[in-house]
């Protein structure tokens, strides 16, 4: 409202603009004090994206929540066939497969014999048909039928729901002009920049080109990052907006680890499912995620592999002719000093043996 009328909205950080100890609190005061610190230049102004951004980050949210609620509902059948001592996710990777829900199904409709159950699997799960059998063979009622029936309706409403909304977010993404591509002759609109030729490809285009980032991911991304990196000078910038790095924690010379800040969740939870996307692909991301997960676990890995990410973003937003290239699944590997590595080792081995060893060559 304010913005439509013409003016400057500034949002500020409530911690930078504190009344003062002593002085009396009144809305007018506050409001003295609002001035006379923006007017000095104190005040920061928070990131606050352009209307069209805000637009496609509330669709993108309610599409994340729905995505929630769904696997939610998927947990509560799950929970559901567990107290009728049906096992089914003992056996299946997940109940979402169509065997399953083929089984599920039938026993809503009555079928309670385990083989006839077991029977309806496919491809790779009829190799499992004696454990199938087996983990069939609960005690399910009508009720337990009639729960997982209403379940599994609330589970395709909410599919047709996150469709649309999936429908209607791909729309405003493609009226963002400044996510536009640019044709070799220069021209540019919602379709330009497809062509293998194209001087700029889109913005989802360039970003889907990271492992572990789908459209639908890219999308949620620019969302909650805008298309202007202006606002964030460098990469380090976005990288400690979006909190997926710790404060700095020195006196004299003690260091100790940081709190990280809270930052945006949801942008931080698009680069943790591309970060785990990532680490299943045999490229560089995918190597890194491996590397750092064998020293100080899969979580951290997950947080330093989603920042290096949000850093690869932050470059190819602020230079639109910019392209991923990925260095390959060996790029440490081919960088790594052997004989370093061989002294290393047998230094250690020395260390816990008490003697010194040779090391000879095979054949």
């Amino acid at each position: 409202m304010l913005e439509a009328a013409g003016l400057a909205v500034r949002l500020v950080n409530a911690a930078q603009a504190k009344n003062l100890p002593g002085r009396p609190k009144t809305d007018k005061l506050d409001a003295q004090w609002l001035a006379r610190l923006t007017e000095m230049g104190l005040l920061r102004a928070s990131f606050v994206p352009p209307k069209a951004i805000r637009d496609l980050r509330d669709y993108t949210r309610a599409r994340a929540r729905l995505v929630q609620e769904r696997t939610r509902c998927w947990q509560r059948l799950e929970k559901l066939l567990e107290g009728a001592q049906v096992k089914l996710s003992a056996v299946a990777s997940k109940l979402t497969t169509v065997s399953a829900q083929d089984m599920v199904k039938a026993m809503i409709a009555g079928q309670r014999d385990p083989k006839v159950l077991a029977a309806l699997a496919r491809t790779g799960m009829k190799a499992k048909h004696d454990e199938l059998v087996a983990a069939l063979d609960g005690m399910s009622g009508d009720h337990h039928g009639e729960l997982a029936q209403l379940l599994l309706d609330q589970i395709a409403g909410l599919d047709g729901k996150i469709t649309e909304l999936g429908t209607r977010i791909e729309q405003a993404a493609a009226a963002l002009p400044a996510a536009w591509g640019i044709n070799p002759d220069g021209t540019t609109g919602p379709e330009a920049g497809t062509g293998p030729d194209a001087a700029v490809i889109p913005a989802v285009a360039r970003l889907a080109e990271i492992p572990g980032v789908s459209q639908n991911l890219a999308r949620a991304i620019i969302a909650e990052t805008g298309l202007d990196m202006t606002r964030f000078p460098t990469a380090g910038h976005l990288v400690s907006w979006t909190g997926l790095c710790p404060s700095a924690r020195q006196s004299g010379s003690r260091t100790r680890a940081g709190k990280k800040s809270h930052g945006n969740t949801w942008l931080r939870g698009s680069l943790g499912q591309a970060a785990t996307g990532a680490a299943r692909t045999a490229t560089f991301p995918g190597e890194r995620y491996h590397r750092i997960a064998r020293r100080r676990g899969k979580a951290k890995a997950q947080v330093a592999v989603a920042r290096s990410i949000l850093v690869i973003i932050w470059h190819l937003l602020a230079d639109p002719s910019a392209r991923y290239t990925d260095l390959g699944y060996g790029y440490y590997q081919d960088r790594t000093d052997k004989d370093r590595k061989l002294r290393n080792h047998i230094r250690q081995i020395e260390a816990l043996l008490g003697h010194p060893i040779t090391i000879t060559k095979a054949g």
